[in-house]
């Protein structure tokens, strides 16, 4: 059973897809933290992050089993991994990883951009999870002051922007709802309320291959 999330920046994803795989005992797979662990290796390693060559070898290298969300989350890391992930072959090297992550046992739960339109396109279950732009910059706003630190709605809503039309307008795998997607709109939903749609949706399906 693989079952693909897909969606803009602080529309409730990755949170759903835990849940989800919490709740089913699958393997969890956040792939944004794949272009992350590269864009981490090239810091790191002071190489150049314009380099499509350097840059693939280096995805290739990546450890699924590695991925640290509270060091990859740091904002330098996320502005690197926006550079790399437009890059082809980055994207070609990481999604045979997901692709072959997808394929364990009992089940896997993979969250991103492009898992039911390119890189799980036969997943049994996808999900298209999504809210406002104003509702996520607001998420994200509460969710660094909550954390101590200080805040500028007005500024988070900008990257809010910017990063929806960059996933949404580059030519290699675009953000997009996969045509048999189940839309999920975060904007005035709990997560409570979509785990439990997302969940009934889910045991109908298994219900089917059983």
């Amino acid at each position: 059973m693989i079952i693909a999330i897909d969606g803009p920046a602080a529309a409730g994803k990755g949170t759903l897809a835990r849940r989800i795989a919490d709740a089913y005992g699958f393997h969890h797979l956040d792939t944004g933290l794949t272009y992350r662990a590269t864009a981490k290796a090239l810091l790191d390693a002071g190489l150049p992050l314009d380099d499509e060559t350097v840059a693939e070898a280096m995805a290739r290298k990546v450890d699924l089993a590695g991925l640290d969300r509270a060091i990859l989350s740091q904002h330098e890391i996320g502005e690197a991994a926006s550079k790399i992930a437009v890059m082809p072959a980055v994207r070609r090297a990481l999604v045979e990883a997901q692709r072959s992550f997808a394929g364990k046992e009992p089940g896997t739960v993979l969250d991103g951009r492009d898992i039911g339109t390119v890189v799980c396109p036969n997943a049994p279950v996808k999900f298209y999870v999504t809210a406002s732009a104003e509702v996520r910059a607001k998420r994200r706003y509460d969710e660094i002051v909550e954390a101590g630190g200080r805040a500028d709605y007005a500024a988070i809503f900008e990257d809010v922007k910017r990063r929806d039309e960059r996933d949404m307008g580059r030519t290699d795998s675009p953000l997009r709802p996969s045509e048999d997607a189940y839309l999920l709109d975060t904007s005035e939903m709990s997560i409570e309320a979509a785990f439990q749609t997302a969940k009934s949706i889910i045991d109908t399906a298994l219900s089917r291959n059983a």
